[in-house]
């Protein structure tokens, strides 16, 4: 059951990621995933639904792939894990850039539906108090409110870079080398420990 409720929510971000939240429509996601439309109602029982599992499915696979470690390599410094968490969001593969897309569109529908914009909200909080804990791990002497406002700054950056990067408005390796620079600039300011 687990992996059909995956191949839906896959289908389901490909479908936003290529026609928008506006353009979803319960039909053609289940013609992209294969099977009835009564199946998806079945798992998410209406179109706000579908949306709020989306979301939580986008933020589950960018965990997945911006922490991925190969096994026999030795753990990572906090440094080297902010660094990947938020780079990793930044690579030309088909799961980044869906779940970018997707993410973008959720975040623009977000203007206009109360209830997504609260789950929205929730999603950027948890993303943004992950960075700000490795943050504080990596400058543990600095004010937790300084690591927060680090953290939504990074984040803000990286979803406009993003956004930017698969527009075509930058190239993914100059959008890469600003965010690092960023990454930089955010822990001069949080001072030496």
């Amino acid at each position: 059951m687990a992996d059909r409720r995956t191949a839906l929510l896959e289908a389901a971000t490909r479908v936003i990621a290529r026609r928008g939240v506006r353009g979803l429509r319960v039909e053609e996601l289940a013609a992209e995933a294969g099977v009835s439309t009564s199946l998806i109602y079945y798992h998410f029982t209406d179109r706000a639904g579908i949306l709020r599992h989306t979301l939580e499915f986008i933020n589950d696979r960018a965990g997945r792939y911006t922490h991925e470690r190969d096994p026999a390599a030795p753990p990572a410094t906090p440094r080297q894990e902010l660094e990947q968490t938020l780079l990793l969001e930044l690579q030309d593969t088909p799961a980044v850039r869906e779940n970018s897309t997707a993410w973008g569109e959720l975040r623009a529908t977000a203007v206009f539906d109360q209830d997504l914009r609260e789950d929205l909200a929730r999603a950027t909080l948890e993303w943004v108090q992950e960075i700000a804990e490795l943050l504080g791990r990596i400058r543990p002497t600095g004010p937790a409110p300084a690591h927060a406002a680090a953290a939504e700054r990074l984040t803000a950056l990286l979803e406009g870079l993003s956004v930017r990067w698969l527009s075509g408005s930058v190239p993914l390796g100059h959008a890469r080398r600003l965010l690092a620079e960023a990454i930089e600039v955010e822990l001069a300011g949080l001072g030496r420990d």
